[in-house]
């Protein structure tokens, strides 16, 4: 399979309402769809096993804002690059946030970091924005071999294997696009370990693991809407235990998300 794949534009996508984040965010609390409850809840609540009561944090990117209802510290803050009601900080730059120095004891990052133009820039400014020891929560794509497929089956989103993201001069997606994205980006960054500590030295990776692959293709979309089947919480719950075992087994396979955890030294 080639190693660069590209959509010409955002009108080829297949998927309905790309990036319309306030209309997913009314369907999100007004339809309750069960399939996206359910995924979402898996994808957030692991990260409160590294939050602590006492704690202070933000997500960086939040797109909808609905990790507020899986988070559980009270000291959580939402901010993104627009100026929607719903967000505790407005118009932050993930790359340049102007918060002070050592200010959160952890940040959240949810499907964002594909987005960023310039990632080494990324995890300077939350090494720089977070306390020592402070936590940088990662939910991000796998550019699995069913991800690749997904993507060009539904014109989403493309991937690109052959660019450097350690390289801080080279532009990994279009900065003039909130929604351009490279997919391939957290593969390049996280599969090689030794390589990203070599490259990213403030940071120590404590969490690593991968998820979602039956959950994901039904769960409707979580911004951009597609088709999906209804489903019960007993047969998600099933489903979720047959992508656990998938994405241990066979991550370049089957896992279209990963969970990482870094540690500012």
């Amino acid at each position: 399979m080639r190693k660069k794949y590209k959509p010409r534009d955002h009108g080829e996508n297949r998927m309905n309402h790309e990036g319309d984040v306030l209309l997913a965010r009314e369907n999100f609390f007004l339809n309750r769809n069960l399939n996206l409850h359910f995924l979402l809840k898996n994808r957030f609540s692991w990260m409160n096993d590294f939050i602590e009561k006492e704690h202070v944090g933000i997500e960086v990117g939040c797109g909808t804002g609905v990790s507020k209802e899986f988070i559980l510290n009270q000291n959580y803050y939402l901010s993104d690059f627009t100026s929607h009601d719903y967000l505790d900080y407005k118009m932050i730059d993930a790359l340049n946030t102007k918060f002070d120095e050592n200010t959160f004891d952890y940040v959240i990052s949810s499907n964002m970091i594909h987005h960023v133009p310039y990632p080494v820039k990324f995890f300077q400014e939350m090494n720089r924005i977070l306390k020592p020891g402070g936590k940088l929560i990662i939910q991000e794509i796998n550019c699995s071999l069913f991800m690749r497929l997904l993507l060009r089956i539904m014109r989403h989103e493309g991937f690109d294997f052959t660019i450097n993201v350690f390289d801080p001069s080279l532009i990994c997606t279009d900065p003039n696009d909130l929604w351009s994205a490279n997919c391939a980006i957290p593969n390049l960054l996280f599969d090689n370990k030794n390589k990203f500590h070599e490259n990213i030295s403030n940071f120590e990776i404590i969490k690593y693991s991968y998820s979602e692959f039956f959950n994901f293709i039904n769960s409707g979309g979580v911004i951009s809407k597609t088709f999906n089947i209804p489903l019960h919480i007993n047969i998600l719950k099933l489903l979720k235990n047959i992508d656990d075992v998938l994405c241990k087994l066979f991550p370049n396979i089957f896992s279209l998300q990963r969970q990482i955890v870094l540690e500012k030294k």
